[in-house]
């Protein structure tokens, strides 16, 4: 599929999720009104009420709306319109309900919450397009319309009805040709697996190979790609030049390849949720609350970053916190300041627009405690204040970052292929024993938080956008590129990693790179394959960590007194690298932890273990010496981070953050420009950084 290319927003836009149609009584416009005030400048619609739209079967009823919109474009506020078909209105159910999705075959999961359905299933996609016709010709046509959101959430289950496993079993086929290819390719002699015809395949239920299994995930994003692009065809027949087409997306789903599903999308969107009060403490190590959330100032430019890597390109924020988020078990209404800190955070990695989910905290159903920006009580509070401060400086800083591009002092190498084999075959267990299907994002967050840690900044690149680039471009835009975790490779993009090295770039590999191929074999060669002799490096065992070991540095490598290894150990051996860093531990300090070599006109440093965050830290301080954010402020408390990117016109954009309860202060190295106040400070000025707060500066 040829990528659309992306649309380019102008200003930030700034907002809610609005449901006119959740209240009790009607107050549109006396919400309209509170928005205008705080400077809302966009609000999404419509998603989830396909029972509203629809209430009876081909039955639609579509004038509720119209006062919604007429309002919002009266006040200046844009509408984003999003088609209602992530939650299936009872009626359907009734009638079809072979429609519901299974998540093991012949059990269908229950209805009463949302996204039960098969989106492959004909019936649904009936139904579904009829409701999207009707809704989006409705509306298209409307001023305030500037785009539309096609679902919600996509990818959240994988489908084991019938009719997707026989699809599944006809990509196969396609794939491979005949089931003697597939039974040499899968090793489906191991355990009397062997196919005689493709109606002998099994159910992916009681599956045990993870050969099997990378190509179920892979067909499954794929059914989210096609169902997406589906919609978005649709919705295009009616949308005109000016108006974008999007989906949100919720970068955990199991079902989600989102390079991929974004190709067919105008701008990437997602909705990057994240634990609040001490888990944005920069000073502290706090554990997620949720495996849909993260902890920390890195876990929040992370999601950021992963955002942006999509389409490589600016981006919406569709939906994040504005009070407590989540059930009614999780309540961390954020601390003053934290709002406009993470905002800006995420403007800061390329955001163009913040919505907030949603406007008012609704007296019932399952979000009844999923804070929105008015409480319970309807009455405009804190947050609203909060959140109309951050309105006015949006506004103030107006067109002032179009075409922004957020730096990058590294590349960090993103395989959603490894992300699905290892969270089939995880190698680190979980405290309680069990297989840690984390284990690949433990792995990239140990990295990004180092980059984070080290004061610099991250692009995360998928593999298919490394090799779009080569390995010559590569190197010139990415001076350092980490790849760990990289186990679903195949040997184009190892012989990538190699030239990359070889053009001129510092390629950092980690654990499991070079381990598996692309169909999720381990590999029958030395490790890592087709790296190991430019490396100068190899190995032959590999241990998991009980605990965490520490590590000493070696050469021109200095470790933090508490610097570790985590988890994982491979067990190096040197064919005549540098060694950088090795264990205190009586057998593992047989091996080195870190070495280097060069290779071509570059370098390949290979880390054998998941690195502590301070030795993650110390490692990017080493492979990068001058982060781009010295530039601004060389001296800086361990609780500020800079974030920064250029403009069109060579300027940077920085954005400097305080993430803790302490004030700060930078020193100014460079005369810069307050974004939102317009005032002039002169390099050496020491700027003054209250608790939780941020400054918005522009090169002057």
């Amino acid at each position: 599929m040829e990528a659309t290319p992306p649309y380019q927003p102008t200003r930030i836009l700034f907002g809610a999720a609005y449901y006119a149609e959740y209240h009790r009584e009607e107050r549109t416009a006396k919400d309209l009104d509170l928005m205008k005030d705080a400077k809302f400048s966009v609000i999404r619609v419509g998603e989830s009420v396909w029972s509203t739209w629809e209430p009876r079967d081909n039955e639609f009823d579509l004038d509720w709306l119209q006062p919604v919109l007429d309002g919002a474009h009266e006040r200046g506020i844009a509408v984003i319109l999003g088609t209602p078909t992530y939650a299936v209105p009872p009626w359907l159910q009734t009638a079809y309900p072979e429609i519901a999705a299974e998540r093991r075959t012949g059990e269908p999961v229950p209805w009463g919450a949302r996204q039960e359905v098969d989106y492959s299933h004909p019936a649904f996609l009936f139904h579904a397009e009829r409701v999207i016709r009707a809704v989006v010709a409705r509306y298209a046509d409307h001023p305030a319309v500037i785009g539309f959101q096609v679902d919600n959430e996509p990818g959240m289950l994988l489908f084991h009805n019938r009719g997707s496993f026989q699809r599944f079993v006809r990509r196969l086929k396609a794939k491979y040709g005949d089931v003697d290819t597939l039974n040499r390719e899968w090793g489906l002699t191991y355990w009397s697996h062997r196919l005689s015809d493709w109606s002998d395949l099994w159910t992916p239920d009681g599956n045990t190979l993870p050969q099997y299994d990378l190509a179920w995930r892979r067909y499954q994003a794929d059914l989210t790609t096609e169902f997406i692009a589906w919609q978005a065809g649709i919705v295009r027949e009616y949308a005109n030049d000016e108006q974008f087409v999007t989906t949100c997306i919720a970068y955990p789903r199991p079902a989600v390849d989102d390079e991929a599903l974004v190709a067919a999308l105008d701008i990437t969107a997602g909705n990057p949720y994240y634990a609040m009060q001490d888990h944005l403490d920069a000073e502290l190590d706090l554990d997620a609350v949720t495996d849909w959330t993260t902890s920390g100032v890195a876990g929040l430019f992370r999601q950021a970053d992963r955002i942006f890597s999509s389409k490589q390109s600016r981006f919406l924020v569709t939906e994040t916190d504005a009070q407590s988020i989540g059930g009614s078990d999780f309540n961390l209404p954020p601390y003053p300041g934290q709002l406009k800190q993470s905002a800006l955070a995420f403007v800061s990695r390329g955001a163009a627009m913040i919505e907030y989910w949603h406007w008012h905290t609704l007296p019932y159903g399952t979000e009844t405690y999923w804070g929105g920006v008015l409480p319970h009580s309807l009455v405009p509070g804190r947050v609203y204040a909060e959140l109309s401060e951050l309105g006015a400086d949006l506004a103030a800083i107006g067109e002032q970052l179009d075409g922004f591009e957020p730096d990058a002092d590294v590349a960090i190498l993103w395989s959603t292929d490894s992300r699905f084999a290892l969270e089939f075959f995880p190698p680190f267990p979980t405290e309680q024993g069990a297989p840690d299907r984390a284990s690949y994002a433990r792995i990239i967050d140990a990295f990004h938080r180092g980059v984070i840690d080290a004061g610099a900044q991250s692009r995360i690149l998928h593999t298919g956008q490394a090799h779009g680039l080569g390995a010559a471009e590569l190197a010139a835009r990415f001076p350092v590129l980490i790849a760990p975790g990289f186990y679903a490779a195949s040997d184009d993009d190892l012989d990538l990693l190699r030239e990359y090295a070889a053009a001129g770039g510092h390629l950092v590999i980690g654990v499991r790179t070079g381990y598996g191929d692309d169909e999720a074999r381990a590999r029958v060669a030395i490790a890592p394959d087709r790296l190991y002799e430019a490396a100068g490096v190899h190995y032959e065992e590999f241990s998991n960590l009980q605990q965490r070991v520490a590590v000493t540095g070696e050469g021109s490598l200095s470790v933090s007194t508490d610097a570790a290894a985590a988890l994982w150990a491979d067990g190096l051996i040197s064919d005549g690298a540098e060694v950088l860093a090795r264990y205190r531990h009586p057998r593992f300090s047989d091996f080195p932890a870190v070495t280097t070599n060069d290779h071509g006109e570059g370098r390949i440093t290979v880390v054998g273990c998941v690195p502590s965050p301070t030795f993650a830290a110390d490692l990017v301080r080493w492979a990068v010496p001058e982060p781009i954010a010295d530039g601004l402020a060389q001296q800086r408390g361990p609780a500020v981070t800079i974030s920064s990117g250029t403009l069109p016109d060579g300027r940077r954009a920085s954005f400097v953050f305080n993430w803790s309860w302490n004030e700060s202060s930078v020193t100014l190295a460079r005369p810069v420009v307050d974004a939102v106040t317009a005032a002039a400070h002169a390099a050496g000025t020491e700027l003054p950084l209250a608790a939780w707060s941020t400054q918005t500066l522009i090169d002057g």
